[in-house]
Order: structure tokens, then C-alpha cells, then sequence
């Protein structure tokens, strides 16, 4: 399992982190765990099945 921060995740999906932060607090792109500072850490499957879904739906 491979963790991916909110900066990582904003750029990989080409967005800004605070809409990952965003999409993470209303449950789109579900944190695994918290780094030490409180930030959402999130599993690298995961945000590439988000990913494909999203542009399923028309993108991001």
C-alpha cells in the first residue's frame, strides 16, 4: 500500500490541494490515515480509481 499526501493527490488528479482537502471532507476520496500534522494521507489505488470515475463522469 502506497500512501500519497494531499499535494501529491492535487497534482496527479491536476487540481489544487484544497480541493482535495475538499473531496476529502465531503467523503469523494476517502483519507486512509492522518500524517502527523493532521493531514489526510490517502492509498495510491484509490485516487486512480477516483481518478477514472471522475472523468467517467466528466471529468474533474
Amino acid at each position: 500500500m502506497s500512501l500519497m499526501t494531499v499535494s501529491q493527490v492535487a497534482e496527479f488528479l491536476g487540481v489544487q490541494d484544497v480541493r482535495v482537502e475538499r473531496l476529502e471532507r465531503e467523503s469523494l476520496l476517502i483519507a486512509q490515515e492522518k500524517d502527523a500534522d493532521g493531514k489526510p494521507l490517502f492509498e495510491s489505488s484509490a485516487v486512480e480509481k477516483y481518478k477514472i470515475l471522475a472523468e467517467r463522469l466528466g471529468g474533474l
